[in-house]
């Protein structure tokens, strides 16, 4: 495991409930909030931010950030780069399914869900400890 960096990174998720995508993409951002990369990540909420809160877009923009969404519209990946810049990394959780693969469930994840959420977790994870050897973290 990393050591706690001298930069906290962003993570910002899709906040879309009409989809499983959406779901999947908040359960693997927690996961790696939560489980993963505590000490080296904080979450931005996406509603705040569209809606023009100034210490979410200022935090963008000061910090990396890594942009996890639901689908192909890329909210977060958009949002971000229009008020704060380029982002260092982003997912699209459609990348993690199999061509034309649909989600069963969109507010319980069955096994194969949870399955999803762990890879892309798991993809969060190698960004986050990419942007902290580019920035010469601990």
């Amino acid at each position: 495991m990393v050591d706690i960096p001298d930069v906290k990174i962003g993570i910002i998720s899709c906040s879309g409930e009409e989809m499983a995508e959406g779901t999947i993409s908040r359960i693997a951002t927690r996961k790696v909030l939560d489980e993963l990369r505590p000490q080296q990540t904080c979450t931005i909420c996406l509603p705040l931010f569209i809606a023009g809160d100034n210490q979410e877009r200022e935090f963008a923009r000061a910090h990396p950030t890594i942009t996890v969404d639901g689908c192909e519209k890329l909210c977060a990946k958009k949002a971000t780069e229009k008020h704060s810049g380029n982002v260092s990394a982003s997912i699209n959780v459609k990348d993690f399914m199999k061509g034309g693969e649909l989600l069963a469930n969109r507010r319980v994840l069955g096994e194969r869900e949870a399955e999803i959420a762990d890879r892309v977790a798991r993809k969060i994870v190698d960004y986050v400890d990419e942007i902290i050897s580019r920035k010469g973290g601990k």
